[in-house]
């Protein structure tokens, strides 16, 4: 319990360490004299990176710890023999004898016998105890204190591990937030001021508008998409909807422009700074059909599609263990977890990997969840998968449909998780369709992702909703309609705009 509120409390830390930054980074920026001191002296700037650089060269010390052992060291070693020479051999009137002319020997001895126990050789156990009874009086109770001083030193080293991985998650996480608050300073300071040319053509067609513009600003960087802020007013009893004004400047821009997710609807008469954005190429439109286990009353499978800031589509499925009310938190946890880490920023593997650490932490034995992402580019199209324990991934597309395996552990198992990821690049018309184990394993056994490709291939429901509940009926046919694990087929089409 300790240990999974640590976990919690280093999130907890984390997300706050975000809205902090959030807050210093972004303000309200509600007129143009703000922006211009953004802009022209970028104080705050250089204090974010100061911030940031700090963060990393915290992470980088956490990462410069010593990382988990598999054996036990030298000293260890030592220590066990020890510590094993003052329990037996200090009452033995031996012991000068045999720590005096073989004291080299014995301690050899001992070593190999330490090493035989954590290989668990029982063979080479065996004959160093045989060895040791042709000159030991004690051998047996020497060999018990022996395997008792080593059990002792291998629950430390667990525990040692243990709070070492832990160590290595913070670090993980500081780096990351170090990146996000270098990214956040990048977007938020590298403003410019428009060409008087653009700001005059753009002046002249809003004012025909009956909007009174105050300032522009822009960023426009290589590897971002283009960003338009604008501080502007309608004239008294006037007003106009930031879609007409998104719009124009799509004209004036030569590029799609939109306004960005939580924009205000109009402008009335008061000054307001509006931040547009280049819009996505491509949208989604998703569905799901679920069936939970026969006799249970809540399925553990849950799921998560948003679309985020930055024209980003993110579809989530996780799978607690087992069935019922259990398994629905676990898998619950797993989801609500990587909402708010990739909504903070933190990119699809480090989420993934955070969110495994807070279920290694919690600790619960048995409990652990499947994590199966996708991730798409609404500008490119390009999808990227991630999974951890979780089923196949089917794209179909025209007449063919691919599969996205994975062979990777469950989330919650183990500390160091490797994850399975791929890239694809999506088209018009293609579907993505995710799906739960429960799904798979009501087809024919070690013919499942066959059954599934042709059953895709059969189904020619353009709606996602409609395409996941036939494929979903189709299914249960082949189990005599009875759900004998919770089902959940979670489908999501790609249009271009």
């Amino acid at each position: 319990m300790q240990e999974w509120m640590l976990a919690m409390l280093v999130i907890s830390i984390t997300l706050i360490i975000r809205d902090m930054a959030k807050t210093i980074l972004a303000g309200n920026v509600p007129d143009t004299q703000e922006m211009i001191a953004l802009c022209d002296s970028h104080p705050q700037k250089e204090r974010v990176e100061q911030y940031a650089a700090s963060f990393r060269r915290l992470a980088d010390t956490f990462y410069g710890m010593p990382y988990p052992r598999d054996y036990l060291s030298s000293g260890q070693l030592q220590q066990i023999t020890e510590d094993t020479n003052e329990q037996v051999c200090s009452r033995c009137y031996r012991r000068e004898i045999c720590w005096e002319s073989r004291g080299k020997e014995m301690c050899q001895g001992t070593e190999m016998l330490i090493r035989a126990l954590e290989s668990g050789k029982e063979e080479e156990i065996q004959q160093i105890r045989g060895d040791w009874m042709s000159f030991c009086g004690r051998s047996v109770q020497y060999y018990h204190t022996v395997f008792q001083n080593f059990q002792l030193e291998k629950m430390n080293q667990i525990w040692d591990n243990r709070m070492i991985e832990n160590r290595l998650a913070v670090a993980q996480q500081l780096a990351e937030v170090s990146r996000i608050m270098e990214h956040m300073a990048d977007d938020l300071y590298d403003m410019e001021r428009c060409t008087p040319e653009f700001e005059e053509k753009l002046r002249k067609i809003l004012r025909k508008r009956h909007v009174i513009l105050r300032q522009v600003w822009m960023m426009d960087r290589r590897k971002s998409k283009k960003q338009i802020f604008l501080t502007m007013r309608a004239r008294s009893g006037q007003c106009i909807s930031m879609t007409e004004i998104a719009q124009l400047l799509s004209e004036l821009c030569e590029k799609p422009m939109a306004p960005a997710s939580g924009s205000r609807c109009i402008v009335n008469g008061e000054y307001h700074t509006v931040h547009f954005v280049e819009d996505v190429s491509y949208q989604m439109l998703y569905g799901t059909a679920t069936l939970t286990r026969d006799e249970e009353k809540v399925s553990g499978d849950n799921y998560l599609c948003r679309q985020e800031e930055g024209g980003r589509f993110i579809m989530c499925l996780s799978d607690g263990m087992g069935s019922g009310m259990d398994a629905c938190r676990e898998s619950e946890t797993v989801v609500e977890l990587l909402e708010q880490f990739l909504e903070s920023g933190f990119s699809q593997e480090t989420a993934a990997k955070m969110v495994n650490s807070a279920l290694v932490l919690k600790g619960q034995e048995g409990m652990f969840s499947t994590v199966d992402m996708c991730a798409v580019d609404l500008y490119t199209g390009i999808c990227n998968f991630l999974k951890a324990g979780a089923a196949s991934t089917f794209i179909k597309r025209g007449h063919g449909v691919e599969t996205i395996t994975s062979e990777s552990l469950a989330a919650g198992l183990v500390q160091q998780i490797d994850f399975e990821t791929a890239s694809r690049k999506l088209y018009h018309g293609d579907y993505l369709i995710m799906m739960t184990d429960g799904v798979l394993d009501a087809l024919p056994v070690q013919k499942e992702e066959e059954t599934m490709k042709e059953i895709i291939q059969d189904v020619h429901e353009e709606s996602p909703k409609e395409l996941g509940r036939e494929i979903l009926e189709r299914v249960l046919g082949y189990s005599d309609y009875r759900a004998r694990d919770d089902m959940t087929v979670l489908v999501a089409g790609i249009w271009k705009k």
